[in-house]
């Protein structure tokens, strides 16, 4: 009998999201539902944006036109049509579609923030969403085209535009119309009331939900540079004096001194590193001896991201608000993408760091000069060439970082006729950032792979316990050079360590939880 999967625990909408939710969500299907208290204020919001209709009163995007056209009153008759139109004026992304996991996080996202109670949607609305992630339908939606104010409204556009069944989605792993797929899953297309289509695409998930997978890949990453790093350090008979306790404390930035104790405990123990303590080396390079300096502060800014994205994914981005118990319908701005776009920039930053200290540390292995080991790291140079050229693809991955770390955010072009004159750029920050982490993954899956050849070179020497654990790993995928072989297997095997988590979670069954 095939063994049963164990069912995962549904993510409660309504309740505060965590970056770890997003991702069971968005990667690993995990089931949604929705909780009661939000089903009440999401009701009695409803229920008041209903009272409106019946009053004189303009209130924007529900009896009015958007935007520059917010003047622009709209008959009671017109308002389902003032939803649709919108809708399908706005749905004008172009490029590539996200990724299946980035649209899930949107999905997600959206009905969390529709669940804060203040945006006057139906439960029909969150039903929807909710029942598009629990069945697998996924709208498709083209990842360029939203300037990040008033909130990603092209990205967002293209989800509502499924939900109305006119759009496109995958689902089972086909491409077909909404309509059809809707059908055969036994969905039915919603029929936008009043403020439902603007409290659709009024928002900032697109942006937040590919910064919050980005941001767990990047925390991942940055223990994995750790881990690579401390390998070159012992490849490259470093000294763990400048990983001190006492060092760090006398600068003492948090992301720091986690580096310093990671690398202590990935290196203590090394037969390599006792074998050189007596070699008269004081000092070594920076990009050895200041990894807790530049790692930490990486990671000081991506746990800065992820508080400022911790915040957004449980926040409302619509507008107008209704605050039912004020009796007011007030137009604010929480659709600008600022918060986001300006962290999602920081991240890509400290993660391009990451890629550039790395990229030096291959340098180094690669370099008999600087690392009394074999040239390009083979003993029979000249016939091989070795790990030559993984060094140029790394150099080549970071040098296309730098062009993509220009800040996105410091750009803003008007839109709608000048009525919206300073927009984030956040959804540029945001594809930018997951490029940068890809390109990253490859850097530091090239240096594990030059730090594992560089350790063998030490035999019959034996390396510490978190960096042998490491080694063993990577030899287990991928065979000692010994001469000349293709090496991009052996690039896509490591990478593959990297990204799956499989060499940090190896490394911490020898060794315990690294930060």
């Amino acid at each position: 009998m095939p063994v049963s999967q164990p069912t995962r625990p549904a993510i409660r909408i309504g309740d505060p999201l965590s970056l770890a939710d997003v991702v069971a969500v968005a990667r690993h299907r995990a089931p949604v539902v929705l909780t009661e208290p939000a089903s009440g204020r999401v009701r009695q919001s409803r229920d008041y944006v209903a009272s409106l209709l019946g009053r004189e009163t303009p209130a924007y995007g529900i009896n009015t036109g958007f935007g520059k056209l917010a003047s622009v009153r709209v008959a009671h008759d017109d308002v389902q049509a003032l939803q649709r139109n919108l809708i399908v004026s706005h749905a004008v992304g172009v490029g590539a579609p996200l990724p299946t996991e980035v649209v899930r996080a949107m999905l997600l996202l959206r009905a969390q923030s529709l669940a804060v109670g203040v945006s006057g949607v139906r439960l029909e609305v969150l039903h929807l969403l909710m029942a598009c992630l629990n069945q697998g339908v996924h709208p498709v939606v083209p990842a360029q085209g939203s300037v990040g104010a008033s909130g990603d409204l092209a990205p967002l556009a293209h989800i509502a535009l499924s939900l109305i069944g006119a759009g496109m989605v995958e689902y089972e792993g086909t491409t077909a119309p909404a309509a059809t797929v809707f059908d055969r899953a036994g969905l039915r297309p919603l029929v936008l009331e009043a403020k439902e289509g603007l409290a659709l695409i009024n928002g900032t998930q697109a942006m937040t939900a590919l910064g919050a997978l980005m941001l767990d890949d990047a925390c991942r990453l940055a223990t994995c540079a750790d881990i690579a790093a401390a390998m070159s350090h012992e490849a490259l008979r470093g000294t763990l004096a400048s990983f001190d306790e006492r060092i760090m404390a006398a600068r003492p930035h948090p992301g720091a001194a986690l580096v310093a104790e990671n690398v202590r405990r990935l290196g203590g123990g090394s037969a390599i590193h006792a074998a050189h303590r007596a070699c008269g080396k004081v000092q070594d390079a920076y990009s050895l001896r200041c990894i807790p300096q530049v790692h930490g502060a990486s990671r000081d800014a991506l746990a800065h991201a992820c508080d400022v994205v911790g915040c957004e994914l449980n926040s409302a981005t619509d507008n107008p608000l209704i605050f039912v118990d004020d009796d007011q319908v007030l137009s604010g701005g929480n659709f600008h993408g600022q918060p986001v776009a300006m962290v999602l920039d920081y991240a890509k930053l400290a993660v391009a760091t990451l890629a550039n200290i790395s990229e030096r540390r291959t340098a180094h292995l690669q370099d008999p000069a600087l690392s009394g080991l074999p040239p390009f790291l083979t003993r029979h140079g000249g016939l091989n060439s070795g790990l030559m050229i993984t060094q140029y693809t790394a150099a080549s991955l970071v040098s296309e970082n730098k062009v993509l770390a220009h800040p996105a955010s410091a750009d803003s072009i008007p839109t709608s006729a000048n009525q919206e004159d300073h927009v984030s750029m956040g959804t540029t920050s945001a594809r930018h950032a997951r490029q940068v982490l890809e390109n990253a993954q490859w850097v530091v899956a090239i240096e594990l792979l030059n730090a594992a050849q560089g350790l063998d070179c030490h035999r019959p020497l034996e390396p510490a316990q978190g960096t042998g654990a490491a080694l063993r790993v990577i030899r287990e995928v991928v065979p000692e050079l010994n001469q000349d072989r293709p090496l991009q297997p052996d690039l896509l095997a490591v990478h593959d360590l990297v990204r799956s988590g499989a060499l940090q979670a190896e490394v911490e069954g020898a060794i315990g939880t690294l930060h």
